[in-house]
């Protein structure tokens, strides 16, 4: 199935799935760096799947709730140290992700917003026209980063009782409605998820969002081979992380697309490396070692393949935490989805970073605990370090 697309990425002219064309240079483009909006909570603390020894979510007992001055203080960090966005999560214990993210484009100038979203929550079509109108209300900063689902209680939480290569699936079908509603031509599917006649919208966004699509399973690589215009990954050691790359590049190739790529890492930079991981041994000190034990036992029984292979680098174990040079699995004890963190001196940080990006790696999502001040650690710290090397895309500083 390919989907039309009649638009122009922030890159230039689309090839036929809306990506860039084989044609192009095979290596990375610059480095985009981004931030993460915390709207279940945030904390001095790993904030993880449970936060006691009863298995709940109930984010009352972060210690910054995710209200909407804080979090706008957050976005206002990441834009003066120079991120281009800030990814912003979707789930049941998350504020709303595209109305927080359309109240924050208020208080901000340039700060762009990865909007995560659940096909199985919303049609295709009208997800068309909210990104639609979404990108004019705010001046053209909408990504997408589009949640399949990998959870199934949470997914059975919002009504969506598919198993998990059927879920990758219908967001391959969702996705070709999205564009084919910007394409400026009626756009029909007769699916197996989604019937449409005539999918379209008032007017397309300019520029048309980026689509991320994130997933370690061979269903989220075909998916994302022919749909998306990123694969998102989590953290993985180089040798892992660099397997999944080109296992979405084959798939891509033979669809006659070219897919770039971002990894998601949280980030313990300091001055010194000493200073670094005496930050991270504090983290791992505070973790509540019941709370670990029934974290580990979901991991264990979640369907999702990277939430898999996130909790197989450390398999419960404390002792053996630095899985690759700076990269640490201690969030991953704990915490679902993204569970490694670049641990180091700022200098380190930049180094790992541009070892990732000779992956071909060129969206990097970070964040640590907490987000507000972590954003000007990385920002003021690995950032420049990052620049004057001639890797950055972001852009400067901004005042105000």
């Amino acid at each position: 199935m390919t989907d039309p697309d009649a638009g122009s990425g922030p890159g230039g002219p689309l090839g036929p799935s809306g990506s860039s064309g084989p044609d192009e240079p095979s290596g990375p483009g610059p480095i985009r760096a981004h931030w993460f909006l915390p709207t279940s909570g945030d904390g001095r603390e790993v904030i993880g799947w449970v936060h006691s020894g009863t298995a709940t979510d109930d984010p009352r007992t972060v210690g910054r709730p995710p209200e909407p001055d804080y979090l706008a203080d957050v976005a206002r960090a990441a834009e003066r140290a120079g991120f281009e966005a800030v990814l912003t999560p979707t789930g049941t214990w998350c504020e709303d992700a595209w109305i927080t993210t359309a109240a924050l484009t208020q208080i901000t100038k340039r700060l762009k917003f990865i909007v995560a979203f659940r096909p199985d929550s919303v049609s295709p079509t009208l997800a068309a026209q909210m990104a639609a109108t979404w990108q004019r209300v705010s001046g053209g900063r909408l990504m997408l980063n589009v949640v399949t689902g990998g959870d199934d209680q949470e997914q059975r939480r919002f009504g969506d009782w598919l198993e998990h290569d059927r879920r990758y699936a219908r967001t391959g079908e969702f996705l070709s409605i999205l564009r084919g509603a910007w394409s400026g031509t009626p756009y029909d599917l007769e699916g197996e998820h989604y019937r449409v006649a005539g999918a379209t919208v008032g007017r397309a966004p300019r520029p048309r969002p980026e689509l991320f699509l994130g997933g370690a399973s061979a269903a989220a690589a075909e998916v994302s081979a022919h749909h998306a215009d990123v694969h998102l990954a989590w953290g993985e050691p180089p040798p892992l992380l660099a397997e999944q790359l080109d296992r979405v590049r084959e798939r891509a190739a033979r669809a006659g697309r070219r897919v770039r790529f971002g990894v998601r890492f949280h980030v313990i930079a300091r001055d010194t490396a000493a200073e670094a991981w005496s930050e991270a041994d504090r983290l791992l000190a505070g973790m509540d070692q019941e709370a670990i034990a029934v974290s580990q036992r979901k991991f264990r029984d979640s369907v999702s393949v990277g939430q898999q292979r996130m909790a197989a680098l450390h398999g419960g174990r404390t002792d053996r935490l630095e899985v690759y040079p700076n990269l640490w699995a201690g969030f991953g004890l704990l915490r679902r989805h993204a569970g490694t963190a670049l641990v180091g001196s700022h200098e380190q940080v930049a180094d790992r970073i541009e070892e990732y990006h000779r992956l071909g790696v060129e969206h990097f999502i970070l964040s640590g605990q907490p987000h507000l001040e972590e954003a000007y650690q990385v920002g003021e710290g690995v950032l420049p370090l990052l620049r004057r090397r001639g890797l950055l895309a972001a852009p400067d500083v901004t005042e105000g």
